[in-house]
């Protein structure tokens, strides 16, 4: 099975994607990921995207689309993949089409995740990272990490302005998205303001239909 995740930063597709590769070993595709380590290493990609990051605006296609396809021309999506985090625009989708056209294969299920911008806003500006172990928690948490005692900080994309500007962002450029997967028959909406469990059972019962 190929899926494409979809929804706003902060709705929950990560812990879903961990889901799905837990049950059903397939690899896990996250341009964020992705371009966080080029980001890291510093490459010439990253360096570039980083501006992108920093201010909330997607990074452009030419960018994502090399380092995507890369990945996908990799032995161990042979059986399937989740891309989380891409495409984020129409073009972007159906460049992945193109791209996936070539290599025989094509997207079975496009599941959206579908969660209040106001409530994401509340979970983005809680959110922590632990500086040692990169585990993500919330403020609640307090400045210590619980598991290895590093120190939490906020993230500069999670203040108010930059989550408010990377929902903008999401509503004009991947929104339509929704139109795009939904007139290729794919699409499957879900609930994401509830337990991860309770959205877990319906996207489980989604990929086993």
């Amino acid at each position: 099975m190929n899926i494409v995740l979809l929804g706003a930063p902060g709705a929950g597709k990560g812990t879903q994607a961990k889901n799905i590769i837990d049950e059903y070993k397939l690899p896990h595709i996250s341009t964020g990921d992705i371009l966080r380590a080029a980001v890291a290493n510093k490459t010439e990609l990253g360096l570039e995207a980083k501006k992108f990051m920093d201010a909330g605006d997607l990074v452009p296609d030419a960018v994502v689309i090399g380092l995507v396809k890369d990945r996908l021309s990799q032995k161990d999506t042979e059986k399937g993949f989740i891309l989380d985090g891409f495409p984020r625009t129409t073009a972007q989708a159906v460049a992945l089409d193109e791209e996936l056209a070539d290599l025989g294969k094509s997207i079975s299920a496009a599941i959206a995740i579908d969660v209040d911008p106001e409530v994401i806003i509340g979970r983005l500006t809680s959110r922590r990272t632990c500086r040692a172990c990169g585990r993500i928690t919330s403020e609640a948490e307090g400045a210590v990490c619980s598991v290895c005692g590093g120190e939490l900080y906020q993230r500069e994309d999670d203040n108010e302005k930059t989550v408010r500007n990377r929902l903008d962002v999401y509503a004009k450029s991947t929104a339509p998205l929704i139109d795009y997967y939904g007139g290729k028959g794919v699409l499957h909406t879900i609930d994401g303001d509830r337990l991860v469990r309770d959205v877990w059972a319906d996207v489980k019962a989604v990929l086993e239909a």
